[in-house]
């Protein structure tokens, strides 16, 4: 069939859920057997969230061919079990960045560039390249923002083209708030309203409403927005707080959104979506008693979605462990020797976060030296192991000065080091280790029997790497150097055999953890928390 093109605009405030709705869309797609795949239009101007501040934008995805994209990427994945590429996250930035190097090129022939066409049509290109070139069914878009943004025009204007020209194989879908005014104990429904007026006036009529609240919206009251809206009654679903992102499809299935689509798309509705193994997840979720309690260590731990998946592949992994996950968040700047023993004392394992630059390092270091002397399961992810590194340098090698060259250039020991390719490199965008690489796993390590195999492929992010000079002084102490890059030699998993679960991973394994295939190595150390959890219980009752 021809490829199918779906919208997904969102009004009055950002964050409503826009990635989520997009992702379970095509969840309940993909269960239906089709062929799906979701893109992030962000309509900032920076080339790619890669050099953005955490705390402006929350963490950083990447995608397997090395790109750096925005979160909403991660939800896709997760939802969906399909990796991403560059071509699923378009910015401003590179739209424009596209047209100017075409101009200087001369592709315009001397015309003067403007909006319209030139932007759009490049936005337009980008729209139909997956559709064009990846063999999907569905390509649902994702139009990042709020209706009526500045930054956004030119991709609304850009997708009321599309339906022109894709005609039937076009659906839009916007998400709206209905606000609850609490003090006068109502619902109200001009914000909606306004946000479809303001998508009309651009010229889009949206074919399916999804409006986002905290409490049920009346049917007569979805009836009247309906009216007001010019869409069908049956098209205006709800989208009410649930407790788990993950029972999201499941809402929108009760609510007919796949098979809206479909008949809006002009495909016949045939069974139900093969929903099985999602709903298992849900079950277990659901059915959990025990919870297992994780310490995630790092400086962005104020900021909700500094750490979106390592959140979420936690979650996963606890609940394929039959356990609920409570994650109790450390600020790296408030670890000290004095305080250390009371923040992460009552906890079952502890995760130290991914990161860069100078601030909380040393906070890092004094977690993992208590968690490596107190046999607590610890994770490290990419400067997380880095600073396992550095802290076993300090402390069992006896190299006090011990650092890693991003951190003190100086060192006598650079323990962690700049990549050889690095040290001529002066942008910062997109110029690191990115993307998957292999890693070749010790028969019999903790981290090849946590994988169940000695080759895996992982997402990398970073510039700086373990200095193989120092590696059989690590070895010869106690710290292996259990993974490897097969081309490059370069060390990529360490761990302490001779503790319950000490390990470090240069890569991010937490970028490839889906719903339906959780990272094994999360699994693992969910696994030795929950052991060492009922280990200390056993041990109080004695």
């Amino acid at each position: 069939m021809e490829t199918k093109y779906i919208f997904v605009t969102g009004g009055v405030v950002s964050s409503l859920g826009k990635g989520i709705i997009s992702s379970s869309l095509a969840c309940l797609l993909k269960a239906r057997g089709y062929r799906v795949t979701i893109q992030k239009f962000d309509p900032y101007i920076n080339i790619d969230p890669g050099t953005l501040n955490p705390y402006e934008h929350g963490e950083c995805y990447v995608t397997v061919d090395g790109h750096e994209a925005d979160l909403d990427l991660g939800h896709y994945e997760r939802f969906t079990d399909i990796q991403t590429t560059r071509a699923n996250n378009i910015t401003t930035g590179r739209i424009y960045q596209n047209v100017i190097n075409k101009e200087r090129h001369g592709d315009y022939l001397g015309k003067t560039v403007q909006i319209v066409p030139h932007i759009t049509d490049e936005i337009k290109r980008n729209v139909k390249l997956l559709g064009n070139t990846g063999n999907f069914d569905f390509v649902i878009t994702e139009i990042g923002g709020t209706v009526g943004d500045i930054e956004s025009l030119p991709f609304i204007e850009s997708v009321r083209q599309l339906k022109w020209e894709l005609e039937n194989d076009c659906v839009f879908i916007h998400l709206t708030y209905v606000p609850y005014i609490r003090a006068a104990k109502e619902l109200k429904t001009k914000p909606t309203q306004h946000s479809v007026k303001a998508l009309q006036e651009a010229g889009v009529q949206p074919d399916v409403l999804v409006l986002r609240t905290e409490k049920e919206i009346p049917a007569e009251m979805r009836r009247k927005i309906a009216l007001f809206c010019n869409v069908a009654p049956d098209a205006v679903i709800q989208s009410v707080d649930a407790p788990s992102i993950y029972e999201v499809p499941v809402m929108m299935h009760r609510q007919h959104l796949d098979e809206l689509v479909l008949k809006k798309a002009g495909i016949k509705i045939e069974g139900e979506p093969h929903m099985t193994p999602w709903l298992n997840f849900l079950d277990k979720m659901d059915k959990a008693e025990q919870t297992v309690t994780i310490g995630l260590v790092g400086k962005y731990v104020e900021l909700q979605d500094a750490y979106k998946s390592i959140d979420e592949s936690l979650f996963q992994a606890a609940t394929y462990n039959n356990n609920r996950l409570k994650i109790k968040y450390i600020h790296s700047e408030k670890v000290t020797p004095e305080t250390v023993g009371d923040m992460l004392s009552d906890l079952d394992g502890v995760i130290v976060a991914p990161g860069f630059g100078q601030r909380g390092i040393e906070g890092k270091f004094v977690a993992l030296k208590w968690c490596r002397e107190h046999d607590i399961p610890t994770f490290g992810i990419c400067l997380g192991m880095q600073c396992m590194v550095i802290e076993f340098a300090r402390d069992v090698l006896g190299l006090h000065d011990a650092n890693s060259t991003e951190m003190n250039p100086s060192t006598p020991h650079n323990v962690i080091d700049l990549m050889e390719e690095q040290k001529t490199i002066s942008n910062l965008g997109g110029t690191m280790r990115l993307g998957a690489y292999d890693c070749a796993l010790t028969p019999g390590s903790k981290a090849a029997t946590a994988y169940g195999k000695t080759l895996v492929s992982e997402r990398h992010r970073h510039r700086f790497e373990f200095n193989s000079e120092y590696r059989s002084r690590f070895e010869e102490a106690g710290m292996k150097c259990v993974g490897e890059n097969p081309a490059t030699h370069l060390v990529e998993v360490v761990e302490i055999p001779s503790l319950r679960w000490f390990i470090g991973t240069q890569y991010h394994p937490e970028y490839s953890s889906t719903v339906l295939s959780p990272n094994p190595i999360f699994l693992s150390f969910i696994a030795a928390a929950i052991e060492y959890r009922d280990h200390r219980k056993q041990s109080d009752n004695i």
